[in-house]
């Protein structure tokens, strides 16, 4: 296996200002006790592909909610991989829990952004069974997996990103 990557915590200022953006009733002593308990995306077995995104604090979605949550993560790729992020099988499966874009896509340019390259997920209870999904604080959500990509013969992208969603095409 190549190593190409290392998660880490956005800085504290940068994870209280996007933690207080998303849920303005919150305090920032609350944000900093949250920020306190993130823990990095880790693999669980020897054969895992996916490196498991452990939830910041406790949550409950009804059939049909969606909520936005900062990770408080970056990570640093090297050059020629991605980083794509789902929900994790398990929830998918009982719950419909399904991305409101589908798969979260993570650039190697993402991590030197304004933002510190803090990725975000907006996760939806689609479940036609009625099911109420609960996640407590520390449990996985989200799954990530790197993946090496190829560019085309005649590409000539010469332009550094700097955000998040959309920030590609703008500009």
């Amino acid at each position: 296996m190549q190593k190409i990557a290392k998660f880490q915590k956005v800085s504290e200022t940068q994870f209280i200002q996007d933690w207080l953006d998303t849920f303005p009733a919150s305090t920032a002593e609350e944000a900093v006790q949250i920020y306190a308990q993130i823990q990095l995306p880790k693999r669980a077995t020897l054969g895992s592909a996916g490196y498991d995104f452990f939830a910041p604090q406790s949550f409950s979605l009804n059939p049909g909610e969606s909520l936005k949550i900062p990770t408080g993560i970056r990570v640093q790729i090297a050059a020629g991989w991605v980083l794509k992020c789902y929900p994790r099988s398990g929830l998918g499966f009982k719950y419909r829990l399904q991305f409101n874009n589908t798969v979260g896509i993570i650039d190697s340019d993402y991590y030197g952004s304004d933002n510190e390259g803090h990725i975000f997920c907006k996760l939806i209870n689609d479940s036609r069974e009625g099911k109420t999904l609960s996640l407590a604080q520390g449990e996985g959500f989200m799954q990530g997996i790197f993946v090496e990509y190829g560019i085309t013969v005649d590409d000539d992208a010469d332009q550094l990103r700097n955000g998040g969603f959309g920030s590609t095409t703008q500009k």
